[in-house]
């Protein structure tokens, strides 16, 4: 199957999770919006379990391209921080996957795939992916954190500066999640990360 085909079941299989609960979810009605059939559904994601992995794996891979543009979307370090952290709250906002993947808090209405693998025989690479490991809340922290810090990093930077930054960036990626189940008041998350950075012994 073609990568826009793909994406087309897995556009169709969002709108659905959006209208109904998971569990109310018919893999018929998702092959007759995306314009194939059923089969064809089945033979791309194996199974309904399949398809909400590679759901789930596709939503995590689009927050963390977020992640990036934010890292680069500002000329000063703290900046950068603040726009991950504040995408990181609105991200969440709009998709109630990517909240869940952050928090860890799947609901009723939400399908609940396994974080660790699953077997899979799929020939197909997309799917084999989506069905090896998840991620759970504390990786998403660890793999923003490290992006953070590759994208601050200053080459040639002493061990206790990189210590340093890492601990900022850490800080600020939690900040962000926090933010998710507790909305930040005046000032938004990006606020509070700055405010928070300009408290704490760092080189950003």
């Amino acid at each position: 199957m073609m990568p826009a085909a793909r994406e087309s079941l897995l556009d169709a299989a969002y709108t659905a999770l959006g209208r109904r609960p998971w569990s109310a979810v018919r893999m018929v009605d998702v092959a007759a919006v995306a314009g194939v059939s059923r089969q064809t559904l089945y033979n791309e994601f194996g199974s309904k379990e399949g398809l909400a992995r590679a759901l789930v794996r596709r939503e995590a891979d689009a927050y963390l391209a977020g992640v990036e543009r934010a890292l680069v979307s500002r000329p000063e370090p703290r900046e950068r921080l603040a726009a991950a952290a504040e995408w990181t709250a609105s991200a969440a906002r709009g998709n109630v996957l990517v909240r869940a993947m952050l928090t860890g808090c799947w609901g009723e209405r939400l399908p609940s795939p396994t974080l660790s693998a699953v077997p899979s025989s799929s020939a197909v690479p997309a799917q084999r992916r989506a069905d090896g490991p998840l991620p759970s809340p504390g990786d998403f922290v660890a793999l923003v954190r490290d992006r953070a810090v590759a994208s601050l990093a200053a080459h040639g930077g002493s061990k206790t500066e990189a210590a340093e930054l890492a601990r900022a960036c850490e800080l600020a990626v939690r900040l962000g999640v926090s933010c998710v189940l507790a909305p930040a008041g005046e000032g938004g998350t990006a606020g509070l990360v700055r405010n928070a950075l300009a408290t704490v012994r760092s080189v950003v």
